[in-house]
């Protein structure tokens, strides 16, 4: 059987093919329109899903989509009757209904050519996400939760999976939400681009937690284990708040009230200078959705005794919570999936389409992010060879290598402090670059972190740089030894260590680790195993292979992205072009 699993008209567009129970590809639409968090109808996606295994629409016998409008459609019909919310804001809901609603009709103008004649699943936003972790993760036996902003109604859900089951047995329903109390804390601290929540977690180990009092007065913890906030301080369950897309891009107007104002003091301008009462506030709103977080965890532990988590939803995207889960809770082992937010949910929508026969089993497991497109030798070849002249004017020359030459040279490279341009293989699903779109620096130098933002990146100064390491060296450099295979938990560095890394040590003594195994990238592994043995430190700095834009897909972009920066190498497959200087 073909799967076809869509998000689609919300941020993080997304599609995934799954065939027999097994995952074969999946992308977001950014990486392809070049627009982040593309918030569209995902036909690049889906037609590389369907070029990667040479099938046409014809040959789908499932779509399944991660929302359900009906899901919860009683709760959504007393809401209205009882809040009597802004008339334009239910105009609003009844316009991104209809326009899933006719889903297979733009599907059919996108992507002409044999008709998809097969069956189109719902899949309730939240049981696609709980999917999106459990059905792919290595348990066969796990509480499954999701935390999120919105969708489907709810911002939270959870139940126990077992072999093929998986029930949804509680909800936290609209308007209470962990996701949208921390975006709108993120926008009252002057980051309000769809997804700037990760700026927060970057800022908040300069602050202390002085404001949690304040912050405990909107979100309520339950004796069940649930939150309800304080609907005082939000405008986004009664009023029309703003949700559109410029160019493709998801734009969210404020969700805050003006009694946060009244609570917290004057919002702070985007571009305004960063003070010690903005870090204060961005650690006690860290420290607010932790509390929440794990007074959630430890109740739904005690109602359901296992000891694994499956994590998702976009709240699963804070690697410092989750960093803690296991300190903080009675949870020994937990998964987080690569994409845990939206566009995961196209993954998770596609396999509960398969498992809806109770005859079939699972057999797949997700150990590794690489689903994306990759590029073939002579795409890179002919792309090289017509940008030749441009190369040779930025004093670039150009080497085809066998690997353990192009491995040497590259980490001497990495050793000598050079910046390196990382692009092999397939590309990664989900946001984060794993060593297949990356770029790569020697975390030993303590001015590593500026020379990258001066080259490169351009960021704010307060954003941590990530490292990954080989797995076998994780309890050698840190305090928690664990598998990070996806850069989705932050652990503390080791004391003893966190001088020789200084450009992947936090002002905190933490890292956003990953932590990298032969079997899952054999090349990213010998390349790290190397520099190890060059260096004694297992570690390399690893960055997406970007500047200010998504990812790099295709060869071009990390070309073009190469040209414009100041990298001082670039390694595409098995080429190294080197630039003069």
């Amino acid at each position: 059987m073909n799967i076809l699993g869509i998000n689609a008209y919300h941020g993080d567009s997304a599609a995934c093919l799954v065939m027999d129970g097994e995952l074969m590809a999946a992308a977001e639409e950014e990486r392809f329109t070049r627009i982040k968090h593309w918030a569209g109808f995902p036909a690049r996606s889906i037609r590389f899903c369907l070029d990667h295994v040479g099938l046409q629409l014809d040959a789908i016998n499932v779509i399944a989509i991660n929302s359900n409008p009906r899901a919860n459609l009683g709760r959504k019909i007393a809401y209205v009757l009882r809040q009597r919310p802004e008339i334009r804001l239910v105009l609003e809901r009844l316009k991104s209904l209809y326009k899933r609603e006719t889903l297979l009709e733009t599907l059919g103008r996108e992507l002409p050519g044999p008709r998809f004649t097969g069956r189109l699943i719902r899949v309730e936003h939240h049981l696609a996400h709980l999917a999106s972790a459990y059905y792919v993760s290595p348990f066969r036996e796990a509480l499954a939760v999701s935390v999120d902003g919105f969708g489907d109604f709810a911002s939270s859900a959870w139940g126990p999976g077992q072999g093929t089951a998986l029930q949804v047995e509680g909800r936290v329903l609209f308007p209470h939400s962990l996701g949208l109390f921390y975006q709108s804390l993120t926008q009252f601290l002057g980051f309000p681009s769809y997804g700037d929540e990760y700026k927060v977690m970057g800022l908040a180990p300069y602050g202390q937690p002085t404001r949690l009092a304040e912050l405990e007065r909107i979100v309520h913890l339950q004796d069940d284990g649930g939150f309800r906030l304080n609907p005082d301080y939000f405008r986004y369950h009664r009023e029309s708040v703003d949700y559109h897309w410029e160019s493709g891009s998801p734009v969210v107007g404020t969700l805050y009230a003006s009694a946060l104002e009244e609570l917290l003091g004057p919002a702070r301008q985007p571009g305004a200078a960063l003070e010690q009462h903005h870090m204060d506030l961005a650690r006690s709103v860290q420290a607010m959705y932790e509390k929440a977080l794990f007074h959630l965890l430890v109740r739904l532990h005690h109602q359901y005794p296992l000891d694994t988590l499956c994590l998702a939803g976009g709240c699963a995207m804070n690697s410092v919570a989750n960093g803690r889960i296991l300190a903080r809770t009675p949870f020994k082992r937990v998964y987080i999936p690569s994409a845990a937010g939206d566009a995961g949910g196209a993954v998770g929508a596609a396999f509960v389409a398969w498992l809806q026969d109770q005859d079939r089993t699972r057999r797949f497991v997700m150990d590794h992010a690489c689903w994306g497109p990759r590029a073939a030798r002579g795409e890179v070849e002919q792309l090289l060879e017509d940008n030749r002249d441009r190369l040779a004017a930025d004093g670039c020359t150009i080497q085809w290598l066998e690997l353990p030459e192009l491995l040497t040279r590259t980490v001497t490279h990495l050793v000598e402090g050079r910046v390196v341009g990382w692009y092999q293989g397939r590309m990664e699903w989900g946001p984060r670059a794993l060593g297949n779109r990356s770029i790569l620096c020697d975390p030993r130098r303590a001015d590593m972190k500026e020379i990258l933002n001066l080259k490169i990146k351009r960021r704010e100064s307060f954003r941590p740089f990530a490292p990954a390491i080989l797995r076998e060296a994780v309890a050698d450099w840190f305090e928690t030894e664990d598998d990070v295979p996806f850069m989705m938990q932050v652990f503390q560095i080791r004391p003893g260590q966190r001088a020789r890394i200084p450009a992947v040590t936090h002002v905190d003594g933490s890292g956003r680790l990953q932590t990298v195994t032969r079997a899952a990238n054999p090349r990213y592994y010998d390349l790290i195993r190397q520099f190890g043995q060059a260096t004694g430190v297992p570690i390399l700095l690893n960055t997406s292979f970007n500047e200010n834009e998504p990812v790099v897909c295709r060869p071009a972009e990390a070309l073009d992205c190469f040209l414009r920066t100041r990298m001082d190498c670039l390694v595409l497959e098995d080429c190294l072009v080197e630039r003069a200087g």
